[in-house]
């Protein structure tokens, strides 16, 4: 397993913003790397730029090709290219939904306004039109609807008397070179970031029925039942012990079950120091490509394993049927 996340980053011109991603990325700390740039102009200058710094490149026009088959090529590259996200930099093309659908949540854009405010084009002079004090830029996630997805990050640039779109333009290029390298890392870097893990634990955990969160030994620990009578069914677990992990604990069906769920997948489970004696099992979170709805379901499982009859009355009927 890398400790770096793999990102593909898609261009049409100079890529310039392609060309922040990738010097920040030889920065120390960094938690990408850039596998791939990819482009649907043959002769984008910023294909040069990455070729001189050792990176794949590939290029398909567009012409001729319908938008799903042009998408298609794309997405072979990135995957032959071991890539796990894919991050737009000034790319002028519309995605066609089931290309953006496939990558929900791993597919990053960097827009020129303060958005929701002007999404599409023209942004920097619907800006100055309005009479805002400010422009700037925004880093969201990609969805079919343009430009709505969620805003990560936003960086904003002053107006000034005298502007045109293409000085504002010029000016919010340096806020952008600055502000997509950083969010990138941010949002891929998320597997390491204890905070950012505990807080989607809680989340899940807190959805279930009757539900609270208590400290237990050090640790967040979640509970059913109430507040005299609550039962454990997970803990959050930052590096305790001397591992390496940072891990959902939940609770498994026997001993027998937790020892083969350790030697079958050693690189998603393993046996926790103290817990592990009593059946639970540690899911290892501080990895690329955890499987939220897996967590979820494990969560539910442990959940059931102890909430009171009353509240799993109604699950076991479903079941049934």
């Amino acid at each position: 397993m890398t400790d770096k996340a793999r990102i593909a980053v898609f261009i049409s011109g100079a890529g310039t913003n392609m060309a922040a991603l990738v010097y920040a990325s030889r920065i120390e700390g960094c938690p990408y790397d850039v596998a791939l740039v990819a482009s649907n102009d043959p002769d984008a200058p910023g294909l040069a730029l990455a070729a001189a710094e050792g990176i794949a490149t590939f290029a398909q026009s567009h012409k001729g090709l319908t938008r799903e088959a042009h998408d298609a090529a794309m997405e072979a590259a990135v995957i032959a290219a071991g890539a796990e996200y894919i991050v737009l930099a000034g790319y002028m093309r519309i995605l066609s939904d089931g290309f953006v659908e496939r990558w929900a949540g791993r597919m990053l854009n960097i827009h020129p306004s303060l958005l929701p405010l002007y999404k599409g084009l023209d942004t920097h002079a619907r800006a100055l039109e309005a009479g805002d004090s400010h422009a700037g830029t925004s880093v969201h996630l990609v969805t079919p609807e343009l430009d709505a997805g969620e805003v990560l990050a936003q960086l904003a640039v002053p107006i000034v008397p005298g502007d045109t779109p293409e000085s504002l333009a010029n000016r919010v290029k340096f806020a952008e070179h600055q502000l997509y390298p950083r969010a990138v890392a941010d949002y891929v870097g998320r597997w390491r970031d204890p905070a950012a893990l505990l807080q989607r634990v809680r989340a899940l955990a807190l959805a279930l029925p009757e539900t609270d969160e208590r400290e237990s030994h050090g640790s967040p620990g979640f509970r059913v039942g109430g507040e005299k009578a609550g039962k454990f069914f997970a803990y959050f677990a930052d590096q305790h012990h001397g591992t390496p992990h940072i891990a959902c604990l939940v609770r498994t069906g026997s001993m027998d079950e937790l020892l083969n769920l350790v030697e079958s997948q050693p690189d998603i489970y393993y046996k926790p120091a103290y817990y592990g004696a009593s059946g639970w099992v540690g899911i290892i979170l501080n990895r690329p490509g955890v499987d939220w709805d897996e967590v979820a379901q494990w969560l539910q499982r442990s959940w059931r394993n102890v909430a009171p009859k009353r509240l799993t009355r109604l699950m076991d009927a479903a079941d049934a049927f």
